[in-house]
């Protein structure tokens, strides 16, 4: 263990910046020291975390190793990709689109795409804001297998023909990839180019983005990072998802550099009206926190603008702050969960504002200890640390039993054990005349849940809420 333990530090021994830091460098050498405990903790090889104020870089750092077989270090200019980030692509495209008069994102997806899966049931506005209930194409055990093989835009809709909408448009959300590719044909049909051309000449080339790319052009790439994961607990090379899988939903490949550009570019009117950027950046309806193409939260109860990304073998983050001004990119090189590319932005963002983050984990006044044991217990359970299913409800214990427990182990256990489990107050169930306990677990520098139990009038675990 303790070999391993030298070794993984050599691994992540920074790489040179581009500049010198523009911030105290106390505040540096905190970031830094949070940045390698998140990428210890996630086995992650290499990383590039970015912090830019109204474009001005203030911090640009690069950790271990963009190819673990070639000993190649990452660098602040090492490729990465930028996954699910490629769908604000999607959307600003579309939105520039009708401002042209080209399209309305309040018309049903037939007015463009007759014959799509449901085409007459969802509008754009509802694709873009994944509150269409539109069936996910990248679901199934098969998917890693075929994701990785060409397809067409047909292909990938045989997918989903025939399922019925998750839900009845617009009145919930619920992250659909078919979506954004149903968008990605309907820039194609609306502009009379290819997605490809559309994005490169339209958005790329605007933003002054002469650093990105798709996955199909990773093997020409000079410093494209490789991708990894971990199966069974060790670390090996990612399969790479196909250029027209991924497509409009997730294909970009880019630079902490180059994405930067377009954050400038597309908050400053160059690529969107300010008016349409304001619809990207405001929850729509059916949503709380999800605009067009960009997710509208917070962190620490601070206003928070951005997207993740993920593939197989890569984890992203590219997150505004806009009550602070500042951006917080970083990209990873292993495409696990939890994801490190928004632990890094995470931990980043509280190595800023310590101050935020210690209020944001002061705990709620009114709390029952007997009850934050029950809820200890059950996510420990949750997480494969035990057996005992007492605390339960006689349904829940059936939806364990019926397989929810190892789907839960798997997803939980990677985070390992709390380092805090902080209460945060009770809200109301009207439905059940019951009430929610609601808590945030911490798991170190960047990794946190929010966590709520349920009780029934016996004091069983009757509900369980995670994120």
């Amino acid at each position: 263990m303790r070999r391993r333990y030298l070794c993984w530090m050599a691994l992540l021994a920074p790489a040179a910046m581009a500049s010198s830091p523009s911030i105290d460098p106390a505040l540096a050498s905190r970031i830094d020291a949070d940045a390698q405990v998140v990428l210890q903790r996630t086995g992650t090889p290499g990383a590039t975390i970015a912090i830019y104020r109204y474009g001005a870089p203030l911090y640009v750092h690069a950790y271990g190793l963009s190819d673990r077989e070639r000993n190649t270090p990452a660098i602040t200019t090492t490729h990465f990709e930028i996954g699910s980030i490629t769908k604000q692509f999607t959307a600003a495209a579309i939105l520039q689109l009708q401002e042209a008069g080209k399209l309305d994102i309040n018309a049903t997806l037939a007015t463009y795409l007759p014959d799509a899966p449901h085409a007459k049931e969802v509008t754009l506005k509802q694709l873009l804001s994944h509150t269409s209930g539109m069936p996910e194409y990248l679901d199934g055990p098969d998917v890693e297998a075929w994701a990785v093989k060409p397809a067409t835009f047909g292909q990938i809709m045989a997918r989903i023909k025939d399922r019925p909408l998750d839900f009845p448009p617009g009145t919930r959300w619920s992250y659909s990839n078919s979506g954004y590719v149903l968008l990605g044909r309907v820039i194609e049909v609306t502009s009379h180019e290819s997605y490809e051309h559309y994005v490169r000449t339209h958005l790329l080339a605007t933003a002054g983005m002469t650093h990105t790319t798709t996955v199909a052009d990773e093997a020409r790439v000079a410093g494209m990072a490789k991708g990894y994961r971990h199966v069974d607990g060790k670390l090996g090379l990612a399969p790479t998802i196909h250029a027209t899988v991924g497509w409009a939903a997730g294909n970009l490949v880019s630079t902490v550099s180059d994405l930067e550009r377009w954050n400038v570019a597309l908050q400053g009117g160059k690529i969107v009206r300010p008016a349409d950027y304001a619809l990207m950046t405001t929850p729509a309806a059916g949503s709380t926190d999800y605009g067009l193409g960009l997710f509208v939260d917070t962190l620490d109860d601070q206003p928070r603008i951005g997207h993740t990304g993920g593939s197989f073998g890569f984890t992203t983050s590219n997150q505004y702050f806009p009550k602070q001004g500042i951006q917080i990119i970083a990209f990873t090189n292993v495409g696990d969960n939890p994801e490190p590319g928004q632990m890094l932005v995470t931990a980043t963002f509280e190595a800023l504002y310590p101050d935020l983050a210690a209020g944001a984990r002061k705990p709620a006044a009114g709390e029952v200890p007997a009850i934050t044991d029950v809820a200890r217990q059950a996510f420990a359970r949750l997480q494969g640390r035990g057996d005992d299913l007492s605390m339960f409800d006689d349904r829940l214990k059936a939806k364990m039993d019926s397989g929810l427990s190892p789907r839960m182990a798997k997803q939980l256990s990677p985070f390992g054990a709390p380092s805090s489990f902080i209460y945060k107050g009770q809200r109301p169930d009207k439905e059940k005349n019951r009430v929610w306990n609601d808590y945030r677990i911490d798991f170190g520098p960047g990794n946190s849940l929010p966590f709520g139990v349920e009780l029934d009038a016996n004091g069983k675990v009757a509900g369980i809420s995670i994120g």
